[in-house]
């Protein structure tokens, strides 16, 4: 039987847009309407039953939940914004998805072409502005390109690393017609840049090793290695730890896993990465968080660096040997080339650390810790998690135990303050099927907590926890180890009541002061049918450890118990 042949229809730019949205599979856009994306918005409003859009209450809030969502889900997130302060209001979201790595599409509309570049009303080069954070930008200004633009966009986004690209189409392009043909989406060719003498080395490397130690991260949920990544440990018989994107990748309550690596990572895991002979990185970039002093890093460990990105290899750290691929392709290699190891007395050193230093906090009261380990409790451990950024961020990593990879997200490269919510929003109507729930500070919760309104107009049924404690709490924690306790404008106290804000805003709410009252509120809140903001009221001075100090090595890492004895 012949091939059915496609036939092109002619149609307007807006209607090519959705059309292209409807090839990709997208089924769900975040955005707020303006002058200059009226059309495409018109065009959405006749394909509503195919294209759920969410409307929020600022575009940051849209380009957060296109984020979150395409974290949750592993697709690519779409927002939409309409020209100047529209689209300018999506670039700290731009800018969080292009430092994590997330697969984004953000279409802007512009000023007609004869009015761009005559400061117009509503007019911004938002593809000028965008360029360094994104992956790519196109600027649209003739109709016949725009499918194919929108097309590559995705493909781009998705393909290789992954990250935000930018489409800006001018408004009179939205209006002109052509003729339009379907097509099937596509991922870009990936060059293999690996050789089978890279294996070979890195093999080598492995089998000599008497201490090989496994840092995991975010590059190995965006391949969708964690089975690869569950075998390779297995194999060599080595812990592992992880960075804060890595969360997920690597069981969290296996017992070679040691926890996060890091300026507030686990004392066994910096001691043990400082003592180890040989570092595989899996998938993660060696951030100055991480690191601390590239000098002192890992001072008696070979680095085996795997990255899909060339760019990150010899990046930040000085590597022995490295393999530039896709880490599920290169592992599931591995894997089958590698004997298996044995390393019992380098892993019952590891286990006689994490017993003799595990994470502590005060348990008299209601703390954050406290928070985190009820709510992994109530919620058996499989719920999404989405955080701001600060103590609870970190509280959150090390204290809820992450089995399964695009449960914990949170905005790990540009630490972006106002992000949890948004993106709390766009993971649930990723993943309808899982308890999501957003951790943030009060500081935090302030910057976007509009979006609490987004919430409760389409009764998302989310969950939003305030770890209030009145202050900005890390920057406090800075100020109070090395400022001299001088707390310049990080102190919250004023007349501000959330659990009435977020009744204003429509939602459920409930204060929280202590422990006994947590967990039946929490069970409460996960059958609600609608938002529950939870204000939990904590001490002003409760910190984070273990901490590193920046630029030390991480063996100097200390905690509470090392405070009170004067060690550090």
């Amino acid at each position: 039987m012949a091939a059915k042949k496609i036939e092109a229809i002619e149609m307007t730019g807006s209607q090519i847009v959705i059309e292209c949205l409807k090839e990709q599979g997208v089924d769900t856009v975040f955005g707020y309407p303006g002058g200059t994306i009226l059309n495409i918005y018109d065009e959405l409003y006749k394909h509503q039953n195919e294209i759920n859009h969410v409307l929020t209450s600022h575009e940051q809030g849209a380009a957060h939940a296109a984020d979150g969502y395409a974290r949750a889900t592993g697709k690519v997130g779409v927002c939409l914004a309409t020209s100047g302060p529209g689209a300018t209001n999506l670039v700290t979201g731009i800018a969080t998805a292009y430092m994590d790595s997330v697969p984004i599409v953000a279409i802007t509309a512009n000023v007609v072409l004869p009015w761009l570049g005559k400061d117009t009303f509503q007019e911004v080069d938002i593809a000028g502005v965008t360029m360094p954070i994104t992956k790519h930008g196109f600027m649209v200004k003739d109709v016949t390109t725009l499918a194919d633009t929108i097309r590559k966009a995705f493909a781009i986004a998705k393909s290789g690393r992954p990250g935000p690209v930018l489409v800006d189409i001018t408004k009179d392009v939205t209006a002109a017609k052509c003729m339009y043909t379907p097509a099937k989406p596509y991922m870009l060719p990936q060059e293999t840049k690996y050789t089978q003498a890279d294996l070979e080395t890195a093999k080598e490397l492995i089998l000599e090793s008497r201490r090989p130690f496994i840092y995991v991260g975010g590059g190995a949920i965006m391949s969708g290695a964690t089975k690869e990544v569950a075998e390779f440990a297995k194999k060599i018989d080595a812990p592992v730890c992880d960075s804060l994107m890595g969360k997920g990748a690597y069981d969290g309550t296996a017992d070679n896993y040691t926890g996060m690596i890091g300026m507030h990572g686990t004392k066994t895991t910096n001691i043990g990465v400082s003592k180890c002979d040989l570092l595989i990185a899996l998938g993660a970039r060696f951030s100055d968080r991480v690191v601390s002093n590239p000098k002192t890093f890992a001072p008696k460990a070979k680095i085996l660096h795997i990255d899909i990105d060339a760019a990150e290899i010899n990046k930040n750290i000085k590597t022995t040997a490295s393999v530039v691929g896709d880490l599920k392709e290169v592992l599931g290699k591995l894997n089958k080339m590698l004997p298996v190891q044995h390393h019992k007395e380098w892993l019952d050193k590891i286990k006689e650390m994490k017993e003799e230093m595990p994470l502590k906090y005060p348990h008299s009261r209601l703390t954050c810790p406290y928070i985190i380990e009820t709510l992994y409790e109530v919620t058996k451990g499989k719920a999404i998690i989405t955080t701001d950024v600060g103590q609870h961020q970190i509280w959150a990593a090390q204290f809820y135990k992450y089995t399964e990879p695009r449960t914990f997200l949170s905005s790990g490269g540009l630490g972006t303050m106002g992000y949890g919510l948004g993106a709390c929003i766009g993971a649930k109507y990723g993943r309808p099927d899982k308890p999501v729930i957003n951790i943030a500070g009060d500081g935090c919760f302030r910057m976007n907590m509009n979006e609490l309104a987004t919430a409760s107009r389409y009764k998302v049924p989310i969950i939003e926890i305030i770890v209030n404690n009145h202050v900005l709490g890390m920057v406090r924690q800075w100020q109070n180890l090395f400022y001299g306790q001088r707390y310049s404008q990080t102190v919250l106290e004023d007349a501000v009541d959330y659990v009435k804000v977020a009744e204003g805003l429509g939602c459920e709410a409930y204060r929280i002061t202590k422990k006994e009252e947590l967990a039946p509120i929490l069970k409460k809140a996960l059958k609600a049918k609608g938002p529950v903001v939870l204000d939990c009221v904590i001490k002003e001075d409760d910190k984070v450890y273990p901490m590193v100090p920046g630029g030390q090595p991480l063996e100097a890492v200390f905690d509470d118990e090392d405070m009170k004895n004067n060690k550090k």
